[in-house]
């Protein structure tokens, strides 16, 4: 599994970082899909290996114009760049209405067919062959998700020793099995796959929450996944002054509830723009580091836009790519 920030700003930009978006794909970027798509999404996609003829779907958190601006144009523009597949987008009721107002009224159409899906609905679940997607409601100044990521189809090994000792001899059936098929023989006897075959790994899991002031409301998902992905708007001396009402979580919040649920990887994102990464800045963005560092035992990332990470198969979480120190 690999994902790209494609923005790492709360609120507004900055010349480093813009508003929110994240690819993520399995293994490359053929499908792949974007979780928020805040203005100039589009954008960044072009410094990006993704294309927008691959994307499968995209889920927003909520509804909140730095995770949503960017839609009506990323939409349009694949339009013209010919795209003619469905397209999912699993968000709130009123992201549905926004698309609809803001196409209609400035003389653009589409040539492909949205496919929406209300995120706040209680029996929420969306797969295709790549992932299993989940929903947690989180806590914000309006109704917010959090997606959960699970690998779906994973690779299998045949028992051999098994299939010989029944008398099923190497053959196509093998491979159906393989593939996760049940395999009826000439004989009429049916081998289901898995009967015959053997997972050797977990499936990877990752969170990648929206906009939330109560981590805690991941703690069931979190128990049995490899990577969370979460704002740190703030420090905490600066949530203290700011107050309650922005419902944003501070660097401390995180890090301490992720020490709590034992989440081996923590990646912080969602950085407020007074935040600076030059050197020299202040407040810095490495005040938010610091203090998370001060509770949190796990490896820690603070993104930055266009910064890619994999989670391998044994479950270890890299960053693929460093950028230059203040970008």
């Amino acid at each position: 599994m690999e994902f790209t920030f494609l923005g790492t700003s709360a609120g507004t930009p900055t010349r480093s970082r813009n508003v929110s978006g994240l690819a993520l794909c399995r293994a490359g970027p053929k499908p792949w899909y974007l979780v928020d798509c805040g203005e100039g999404t589009q954008h960044q996609l072009l410094r990006s290996r993704y294309s927008l003829m691959q994307l499968r779907a995209i889920f927003i958190t909520h509804i909140h114009g730095d995770h949503t601006f960017g839609l009506p144009g990323l939409l349009t523009s694949a339009s013209m760049l010919g795209r003619t597949a469905p397209l999912a987008i699993i968000a709130p009721a009123q992201v549905q209405r926004f698309l609809n107002s803001a196409i209609e009224n400035s003389d653009s159409s589409l040539n492909y067919p949205l496919n929406f899906i209300d995120s706040e609905a209680r029996d929420f679940h969306w797969q295709d062959e790549h992932f299993q997607v989940t929903s947690v409601a989180l806590s914000h100044r309006v109704p917010c998700r959090a997606y959960v990521f699970t690998e779906q189809n994973l690779e299998r090994q045949l028992l051999q020793d098994r299939l010989r000792a029944e008398g099923v001899e190497p053959g196509p059936e093998w491979g159906e099995l393989q593939k996760g098929n049940d395999v009826t023989l000439q004989n009429g006897r049916l081998l289901r796959s898995d009967d015959y075959t053997h997972i050797p790994r977990a499936a990877r899991r990752m969170v990648v929450a929206g906009d939330n002031d109560s981590p805690e409301l991941l703690n069931d998902v979190c128990s049995t996944s490899h990577v969370l992905i979460h704002e740190a708007t703030y420090t905490q001396d600066v949530a203290d002054r700011v107050g309650p009402w922005p419902q944003h979580s501070s660097a401390r919040q995180v890090a301490r509830f992720a020490q709590q649920a034992r989440v081996p990887n923590l990646v912080l994102t969602h950085f407020s723009s007074r935040y600076q990464s030059g050197a020299g800045g202040a407040p810095h963005i490495n005040q938010l580091a610091a203090e998370a560092m001060q509770h949190y035992r796990g490896q820690l990332f603070l993104a930055r836009d266009f910064d890619s990470y994999r989670l391998e198969k044994d479950l270890s979480l890299s960053c693929l790519t460093a950028s230059p120190a203040g970008s």
